[in-house]
């Protein structure tokens, strides 16, 4: 009986100790891993977004790009949020593409399982894919004018930001409607392949318009369409795939914030309240706006209905693409 009352005493005693971590939280530094190199959307709102989430948790906000590990979701990132402790010290900015991994790379899955590895916190934002060109390389001025041209001339390369990325399966949509021979050229991010569209190694890249916007008042890149039904209104000069002559091209990227699975529900609510309120925070809602992307603030609730809403409709993208993502 005695020893029955220790064990009762040590479980409640655990318990209050747990509860008291959680309502605690945080007492040390939050890593944000980014798991793209600096240069694109989820490294420009992870720093936008570190200083005003440190001010609101009392503890520093770290950023931390972990890129690289194939197949354009950027696995190395990932696998490390999912190896890291359910505390909430670790979290993950990253696109929906990590969760059709398994579907679309059958033969090559990633360390991971997608549907039990991650914790979604809070949609961040969204952005419509574009097509982009070298000017220099590519003279058009629209979507009409650069299918003939490419069509004409087979063997154009193409960049996104990784094999099986949401801009490669962009690219492959794209291909399949135009009736465009294009080569894919993966790059470890959006970044490197927007560097490399600017330098003119490549002439052509499937890009999300929050990654290319700088770009744009130079000159140096050209954006020829978004591929959404409606223009966007960041970016409201710009057409749509279907009024440049290619109806139903149409592929929204988004970003979310994540933990690792089975992050504890009152670690999860208490970031998603912060995260949230500094996205329509007026400042910082207007910084998000002059990237390209537009703030998409959710509970973590409707973030996991938008992830599986979003899902079908990539896989479904990648497997009438023909490709393999392994």
């Amino acid at each position: 009986m005695q020893n029955g009352f220790r064990v009762l005493l040590a479980l409640a005693l655990a318990a209050a100790t747990w509860q008291a971590g959680a309502q605690a939280y945080p007492v040390k530094p939050v890593h944000i891993v980014v798991n793209f190199p600096p240069g694109g959307s989820s490294d420009a709102i992870a720093r936008i977004l570190s200083p005003g989430l440190s001010d609101r948790l009392g503890q520093p906000v770290l950023v931390d790009n972990r890129p690289g590990g194939g197949s354009g979701r950027g696995n190395i990132g990932a696998t490390f949020v999912t190896h890291s402790a359910p505390d909430g010290y670790t979290l993950l900015i990253s696109g929906v593409t990590i969760f059709y991994t398994l579907s679309t790379a059958p033969d090559a899955p990633p360390p991971y399982d997608p549907g039990k590895d991650f914790t979604p916190i809070t949609l961040l934002v969204t952005s419509p894919m574009v097509i982009a060109v070298n000017p220099a390389r590519l003279p058009v001025n629209s979507i009409t004018e650069l299918v003939p041209l490419l069509k004409g001339k087979p063997g154009f390369a193409f960049g996104s930001g990784g094999k099986g990325s949401g801009m490669h399966l962009a690219g492959e949509q794209f291909k399949q409607l135009s009736g465009v021979d294009i080569t894919h050229v993966p790059y470890k991010g959006n970044g490197p392949a927007l560097n490399d569209l600017v330098g003119g190694q490549i002439p052509i890249a499937f890009i999300d318009l929050g990654s290319v916007t700088r770009f744009l008042k130079s000159g140096r890149v050209r954006v020829l369409a978004v591929a959404s039904a409606q223009r966007s209104a960041l970016a409201p000069d710009i057409p749509t795939a279907a009024e440049s002559g290619l109806p139903g091209w149409e592929a929204l990227g988004s970003f979310g914030l994540y933990g690792p699975g089975g992050l504890p529900a009152a670690i999860v609510r208490r970031v998603n309240t912060e995260v949230t309120a500094l996205l329509v925070r007026p400042d910082i809602h207007e910084r998000i706006l002059a990237t390209g992307n537009e703030p998409a603030p959710t509970s973590a609730e409707e973030f996991g209905r938008y992830i599986a809403r979003s899902v079908p409709r990539w896989v479904k993208m990648a497997r009438d693409s023909g490709q393999t993502f392994d």
